[in-house]
């Protein structure tokens, strides 16, 4: 995300905005967390995980109360629009504003990568590029022991890092919460590869589609194989983010701060065929953008 804090402070400024940083999300709103950004609060910082805004989930922000202490801090602070970098939740945080008044411009961040309105979303290939990085690593341990393993990604109900490190990574086999999968077929599959004596079997496994330890096991039953397992968790979310997330941060925050101080308002700013596209809330956050099933189908032929 911060690329993208640094573009839109950057485009504020030169367009002679006063540019304000809240500090850990709505939590930050509530509690009137506010703090001045000039041209050197954000030098130095494209190259840099996380955000240095800080973020939190905010429970509180859900209630009546919490929203109108939020929408209080920002008419006292005399704050004329908000930019809201984040996934579905915080879209719908947004929205919420609007019903009170307040302008806003959401920023797609989710490294989901399932938000309606944009090809992708910020963190998405940062975080496909981490779990790419340990499938490789994890292959040259399977193949010199001559081991099946399942590599656990993020994506409770969304499979687009799965599905994109898996591709990119040669797996075997790729399981993701959008489409079914047949535990026969997969063991039989397992077995079939050792028995060619193909030297490593590698599982891309979505979080939401099944426990990898339970599923190891069950696979080791069926076919005599071990299954080791390795769960990549919140390593996918931090580190130096990839040269196309900075890219395309810095033109969506840059694109924020326009349509901000071009009177528009309650959208979504997104990159589709590399363009700029604005998508009303609602339509982003009641969709989602559906898995290429033709990647799957891919995937499954080149893991033969």
């Amino acid at each position: 995300m911060n690329a993208a804090i640094r573009a839109a402070v950057r485009m504020g400024i030169d367009r002679g905005a006063e540019i304000w940083g809240i500090l850990r999300g709505f939590e930050g709103l509530i509690c009137g967390e506010f703090q001045p950004m000039e041209l050197s609060s954000v030098s130095g910082i494209i190259q840099r995980g996380g955000t240095v805004l800080f973020t939190a989930r905010s429970e509180h922000f859900k209630t009546e109360e919490g929203l109108r202490l939020a929408v209080d801090q920002i008419q006292k602070t005399g704050v004329e629009g908000l930019i809201l970098i984040g996934g579905d939740g915080t879209l719908r945080g947004a929205i919420a504003l609007e019903e009170r008044g307040i302008p806003t411009i959401g920023v797609p961040g989710s490294i989901d990568d399932d938000l309606w309105g944009t090809d992708h979303t910020i963190g998405f290939d940062t975080a496909v590029n981490t779990a790419l990085d340990a499938i490789d690593k994890i292959r040259d341990t399977a193949t010199s022991h001559e081991r099946s393993f399942i590599v656990e990604v993020m994506g409770r109900t969304a499979g687009y890092i799965a599905l994109m490190a898996g591709l990119a990574g040669g797996a075997e086999y790729i399981l993701i919460p959008e489409l079914p999968y047949n535990l026969a077929e997969l063991a039989a599959a397992n077995q079939r590869a050792h028995s060619r004596q193909k030297r490593h079997f590698i599982i891309v496994l979505a979080e939401g589609v099944a426990d990898a330890y339970g599923l190891a096991q069950e696979i080791a039953r069926r076919t005599g194989v071990e299954v080791k397992v390795t769960v990549l968790g919140y390593i996918q979310r931090g580190g130096n983010p990839s040269a196309f997330d900075r890219y395309m941060a810095s033109r969506l925050g840059a694109s924020a701060v326009e349509q901000l101080l071009d009177g528009q308002r309650g959208q979504m700013v997104g990159l589709v065929q590399d363009r700029v596209a604005i998508t009303e809330y609602q339509e982003a956050v009641s969709r989602r953008r559906p898995i290429d099933q033709d990647l799957y189908r891919l995937s499954r032929t080149l893991g033969l």
